[in-house]
């Protein structure tokens, strides 16, 4: 009996695999990739506006969406990005239950980070669809740091949780900056569907998009452990305020516009993904 339960249960499990792998999840993902080039894009000409002393928006996600808000069609606009990052949540939730592209999209540790860009996905979709929709505001992703910053260290051992997590962004940060050197995302890339020049032109945007957002994700993680350290809810940051301490640095304005730079190649990274990446 149980052979016979196994038996009628792998037809179906085929099925919805090939479902999964279908063209409704590639559209899904494709569509996820397109809405965040879209921000990634944005945010980084946002980051170059404060680098030149236009201080009077947000460098992150909030005034990404705040800026498209302000455009002919911008409702619209922002329907159509909500539901474009749903859909890159759903094709991450695809690679949780199916597995991803690739001759290792099983392993277990591909399907604990699909789950974890899942679960971040969804909370992206749901800050873009809210704004639409008009019932959230364009938060500044320093507040929401800060708060959750001082709502963790309020926990028991919550020091230590806030360093811990800190610890992991900045490791994140230099792991993504490592990946983006050794061009690692080729891997997932259909290279026969792009000419030579078209490589050189991903390769530019992958490379200088994966470092810049690395260096970000670094430099947070960064102001995290110091939040822990100092116990200063305070001390952690946000893109916006991340992305304004560049130019703080001995290099002045100028490293905020190379991240700037390296954040509107990621955005077109994004788009490159959207077409020859293989879902």
């Amino acid at each position: 009996m149980d052979t016979q339960t196994s038996a009628l249960a792998r037809p179906w499990k085929t099925r919805a695999r090939r479902a999964a792998k279908g063209s409704v999840t590639e559209v899904a993902a494709r569509a996820g990739l397109t809405a965040r080039g879209v921000i990634y894009l944005l945010v980084g000409v946002l980051a170059l506006r404060v680098a030149f002393g236009d201080g009077s928006h947000q460098a992150d996600r909030g005034g990404a969406l705040a800026t498209i808000a302000q455009q002919p069609f911008g409702d619209v606009l922002l329907w159509a990005l909500g539901i474009g990052v749903a859909g890159m949540a759903l094709w991450r939730l695809s690679e949780v239950v199916f597995g991803s592209a690739g001759p290792d999209g099983d392993k277990a540790g591909k399907r604990a980070l699909a789950a974890v860009r899942c679960v971040f996905y969804v909370s992206v979709a749901w800050s873009v669809l809210s704004f639409a929709a008009g019932y959230g505001g364009s938060r500044s992703s320093d507040k929401q740091s800060r708060d959750l910053t001082a709502q963790a260290m309020g926990l028991p051992a919550g020091q230590w949780l806030v360093g811990a997590v800190g610890v992991g962004v900045a490791l994140a940060g230099v792991w993504v900056g490592v990946q983006a050197v050794r061009r690692k995302y080729r891997d997932k890339l259909r290279l026969g569907e792009m000419s030579q020049n078209t490589r050189r032109l991903v390769d530019v945007t992958g490379v200088g998009g994966g470092l810049a957002r690395g260096l970000i994700f670094a430099t947070a993680g960064v102001f995290a452990v110091r939040a822990a350290v100092e116990y200063q809810p305070k001390q952690a940051k946000g893109m916006d305020d991340t992305l304004r301490s560049f130019a703080g640095t001995p290099a002045g304005p100028w490293l905020l516009v190379l991240v700037a730079a390296g954040l509107m190649l990621f955005g077109l990274f994004s788009f490159a993904l959207a077409r020859w990446r293989r879902v």
